[in-house]
């Protein structure tokens, strides 16, 4: 294999034109002729670039409609012939081909268009590029001779090792890159085989089908310092077909690193932040919730969330979702200490002071506000193989749930339930979580026993159980945990239902004048 190559010819041809005419300006200081396509063509020639189309290179017209452009016999010669072969190059003579020494393609985007709820089935099919896989992965293949480039963020290095060589290129260098091309196009099929396994008729209720395969890729986002533990390796990795709101996309605007453990319970929190639509803000600690609520302005949400557990809020992770204002992020400020803040976008004024403390983390993701996509995949990985669940995404209806008790929940009190069974779906099981006035007071979760988590809850809450609702993640097997909520205030519960215990708590909940009502729909969380 030769060390490095020089380049001489190189095929452009991107639908991401970020950085293009930088990296063909390199490619021109070094005499390299430059063939292209449509778009990429006409963007390079806006900008005094010289370039010659595929269509005069090959002889043949683009057809179809742009369907067939590049998949011609003296473009993937001229790619896929082995450098230094006899053979190869009395065919590539004898044909009267022309090697390519680089190959510079990003595809359609297939994952957007999928993401986009208004694309149609033809506009999603058309965004299934075929010459563009084609030619990088020929040009990977043979990266013994030949640079095959996909994404963009690698056009500096490139340039830069064009200077430092001469307008040749490493082979340790390219096969980097053919590296990056077998991953890329590995989640570029994976995500168009989820579209085709999930897609059918409405009656099939694809978006709660599971597909027969999955073909999961994942791409080093960051090392990382440590893994949950300082003696445990870890590393941060992307996957590159998903389209909703991830973590991956997050900007870190202040602070140190994140760790292992940041990243999983930023995770937990953005889960909870999808879920409202209303001004929101969450506390949480190795992953549960010590504290939430809704308010009139994300100041008052974050202040009553706060309010719920301050004392295991040291050490926390906030989340919002709605822009940082100065109310806000004066409250944020005052906080004692907080690991990380993640938030839509925040005031500059406010994010400078926020700055002032330099061990918090401050993250922004705008795409908080794209809410949680329809038919998401939940994953978890066991020893040799991988769970997969729909998202547990079910949201209560009114008039889906059902009241077994002799008293009818009065309105208020049913927003408040409303708001505390989304709540506890975030809490791990065993879970139960108070609430009142539109912010949890009192959260007990992880434990072994339902009326164990029940003694917790009431014991954070305190007085304030008093004229307060409380939300069981399964149903109630004995009348024990209820009796311990009522008796010290809570007047409303909802909860599954479905034990046989059902009627010993539905008379525990008469007995003490409060309200029960039955959801048939349990939020497990492990």
């Amino acid at each position: 294999m030769a060390d490095k190559i020089k380049i001489r010819r190189a095929l452009i041809s991107v639908f991401d034109k970020t950085g293009l005419v930088d990296l063909a300006r390199a490619l021109m200081k070094y005499d390299v002729e430059i063939l292209s396509t449509g778009g990429t063509l006409a963007a390079m020639k806006k900008e005094g670039i010289q370039a010659v189309s595929v269509s005069t290179f090959t002889g043949a017209p683009e057809i179809l409609g742009g369907r067939v452009k590049t998949l011609h016999p003296k473009i993937h010669a001229g790619i896929l012939a082995r450098r230094e072969n006899k053979d190869d190059d009395e065919e590539m003579t004898r044909q009267e081909y022309k090697p390519i020494d680089m190959v510079v393609v990003n595809l359609y985007p297939f994952e957007k268009t999928v993401a986009d709820s208004n694309a149609t089935d033809t506009e999603i099919i058309e965004k299934i590029d075929i010459g563009g896989p084609t030619m990088i992965r020929s040009a990977a293949k043979n990266f013994d001779g030949v640079a095959a480039v996909t994404d963009p963020s690698d056009y500096a290095a490139i340039i830069a090792e064009l200077e430092v060589n001469d307008g040749a290129l490493s082979l340790e260098f390219r096969r980097k890159l053919a590296g990056k091309v077998f991953a890329r196009t590995n989640s570029y099929d994976r995500a168009i085989s989820d579209y085709f396994s999930t897609a059918g008729d409405a009656g099939d209720k694809a978006d709660e089908q599971m597909p027969s395969n999955l073909n999961m890729s994942f791409t080093m986002q960051s090392s990382l310092r440590y893994g949950e533990n300082p003696h445990q390796v870890g590393a941060f990795y992307r996957d590159e077909s998903f389209t909703g709101p991830t973590l991956a996309r997050a900007q870190v605007l202040a602070g140190k690193e994140l760790s292992y453990n940041n990243i999983s319970d930023l995770d937990a929190c953005l889960d909870m932040l999808l879920d409202f639509e209303e001004p929101f803000a969450a506390v949480l600690k190795h992953a549960n919730p010590c504290g939430a609520a809704v308010g009139e302005t994300i100041a008052d949400a974050y202040r009553d969330a706060l309010a719920s557990d301050p004392l295991s809020a040291f050490g926390s992770i906030i989340g919002l979702n709605r822009h940082v204002d100065m109310a806000a992020a004066e409250l944020l400020h005052k906080t004692h200490f907080v690991e990380c803040i993640i938030a839509p976008s925040y005031d500059e004024e406010a994010l400078a002071m926020m700055k002032k403390k330099k061990a918090r983390r401050i993250l922004a993701l705008p795409e908080i506000a794209k809410g949680r996509p329809k038919g998401e995949k939940v994953y978890k990985f066991v020893r040799g193989g991988v769970l997969c669940q729909t998202a547990d995404d079910y949201d209560a209806p009114v008039t889906e749930l059902k009241v077994v008790s002799k008293r009818q929940p009065t309105e208020p009190e049913m927003k408040s339930l409303l708001f505390a069974w989304k709540i506890v779906k975030h809490t791990k099981s065993n879970a139960i979580v108070i609430v009142k006035d539109m912010a949890t007071v009192g959260i007990g979760m992880g434990q072994t026993s339902r009326v164990d988590s029940s003694a917790l809850a009431v014991k954070r809450a305190g007085d304030r159980t008093k004229g307060a609702v409380l939300a069981s993640d399964a149903f109630f097997p004995m009348p024990d945990g209820v009796e311990v909520a009522t008796d010290v205030g809570v007047t409303a519960i909802i909860q599954p239902g479905g034990s046989k215990g059902d009627e010993q708590a539905i008379e525990a909940a008469d007995k003490a004048g409060a309200a029960m009502v039955f959801t048939g729909v349990r939020h497990f969380k492990h």
